[in-house]
C-alpha cells in the first residue's frame, strides 16, 4: 500500500488551468529527495527524473490542472462575474460554496441561487454570478482581483471499500501515480530514464504534454489520466466499453496507442498479477498522449487511466486499490523495459 498523504495534499490545493504553480511547487518539495534531477520549463511543467544518462526515457505524463472558474469583471453591486477554465458542468455550480485563490490566501462565497436558475437546463457561464458578501465593487476589489480562480469549497472523502469522493481527481489521481510509480521502479532497481511530467493545461489548450515531450525527447511515452466508469446507473458501456470501480487499471486499444507498448502493459499486469481491464476508443483521446504522440517528431505512446465516476462533476469517486495497482503496474513495466526495445510493430521480435 502506498501512503496516500500527498495524494489528498494535492487533492486539497487549488490548481485551477493556468494557475498550477502553487501545486507544482509542492511536488518540487516531495520527490527532490528521490530524483536525480527535477526539471521546470516556461509553461510550468515539473519534470522529476531518474536514470537521466539512460539511453532510454520514458515519459510518464498525468496533468495537474483542474475545471474550474476564473473572474472576468466585478458589478457595481460586488457581485462577481466568471469564465469557465475547462469543462465544467454549470448546473453543479449553482447554489454551491466556492473558493477564490490569490497571493492573499483564499476567499469564501457562494454562486447565487434563484428559482430561474434552478429551472434553467440551458445554463451558460454567464448566468453564474458569486457573492462574497460585498455590496460595492470597490469592496470587492479589495478582497480579490480579476484573473483570480476558484473551485468548488470541497476537498475529500474517504469512503467504504478504500473509495474516496474528491474534486479533481481528474487527474491529480494520475499525477499521483506517476510521481509514485518513479519512486517504486527506483526501488525496484529500475535502470533506464524516467521522465515524470506533472503536466498542465490538460482541461483547457494541452500545451503542457506537448512542450514536455518536445523537450525530453522521449524513447516512449505514457498518459495517465482518468476514464469513465461505466458500472453505474445512467452511464452507456457502448461508448468505449464496461469499466468498472475497484477492478485495476485501464487500458485503452486505439490508433493512437503503440500495440507493442500495450502487450508490454499486459505482460507487466500478468507478472505482478494485477486486474486490469480495456477499453476501446478511435480517434483522439482526449488525454496527453494525444499531444506527445503528436509532439517533435512523434512519439510512440500508451494509455492508463483510473477509473472514475461522476467525472468533471463537482465531486468525483475513484478506488484507492485502483491507484495502488495503476502505481504497481507502470512500476513493473518500467523494470522490464531493455535498451533494445523495438517499438516498430513491423519488426516486432
Amino acid at each position: 500500500m502506498i501512503n496516500k498523504e500527498f495524494f489528498y495534499e494535492m487533492i486539497k490545493t487549488a490548481s485551477v488551468s493556468g494557475s498550477e504553480y502553487n501545486l507544482q511547487r509542492k511536488i518540487i518539495n516531495y520527490m527532490k529527495d528521490d530524483c536525480d534531477e527535477i526539471i521546470s520549463d516556461d509553461v510550468g511543467n515539473v519534470t522529476s527524473i531518474i536514470n537521466k544518462n539512460s539511453p532510454i526515457k520514458v515519459m510518464l505524463s498525468g496533468h495537474i490542472d483542474e475545471i474550474g472558474l476564473i473572474i472576468t469583471h466585478i458589478l457595481d453591486n460586488g457581485m462577481i462575474k466568471v469564465v469557465k477554465a475547462g469543462g465544467i458542468r454549470i448546473g453543479l455550480y449553482i447554489g454551491q460554496h466556492v473558493n477564490i485563490h490569490n497571493q492573499k490566501g483564499v476567499v469564501g462565497g457562494v454562486v447565487v441561487t434563484n428559482e430561474k436558475l434552478q429551472s434553467n437546463k440551458k445554463l451558460k457561464t454567464s448566468d453564474i454570478t458569486i457573492d462574497i458578501g460585498t455590496t460595492t465593487k470597490q469592496e470587492t476589489l479589495s478582497y480579490i482581483a480579476v484573473g483570480d480562480t476558484i473551485t468548488i469549497d470541497y476537498d475529500y472523502q474517504l469512503l467504504k471499500n478504500n473509495r474516496i469522493s474528491a474534486r479533481a481527481i481528474d487527474d491529480r489521481g494520475g499525477a499521483f501515480i506517476i510521481l509514485e510509480a518513479l519512486k517504486l521502479a527506483k526501488k525496484k532497481g529500475c535502470s533506464i530514464g524516467v521522465y515524470a511530467t506533472t503536466s498542465v493545461g490538460e482541461e483547457t489548450n494541452m500545451r503542457g504534454a506537448h512542450w514536455a515531450a518536445s523537450r525530453i525527447q522521449p524513447t516512449l511515452g505514457i498518459a495517465v489520466d482518468v476514464t469513465f466508469a461505466t458500472d453505474y446507473e445512467g452511464t452507456n458501456p457502448e461508448n468505449s466499453g464496461y469499466v468498472q470501480i475497484g477492478k485495476g487499471p485501464v487500458l485503452c486499444h486505439s490508433n493512437v496507442v503503440n500495440p507493442i507498448i500495450n502487450k508490454r502493459l499486459i505482460k507487466a499486469a500478468k507478472n505482478a498479477t494485477i486486474d486490469y481491464q480495456l477499453e476501446s476508443y478511435m480517434g483522439n483521446t482526449g488525454t496527453d498522449a494525444d499531444k506527445i504522440l503528436f509532439a517533435g517528431q512523434g512519439f510512440p505512446v500508451a494509455l492508463v487511466s483510473l477509473p472514475l465516476r461522476y467525472m468533471h462533476s463537482s465531486i468525483e469517486l475513484a478506488s484507492l486499490d485502483d491507484i495502488d495497482a495503476c502505481i504497481e503496474l507502470l512500476s513493473e513495466f518500467l523494470c522490464q523495459i531493455e535498451e533494445s526495445i523495438n517499438l516498430n510493430p513491423y519488426q516486432e521480435e
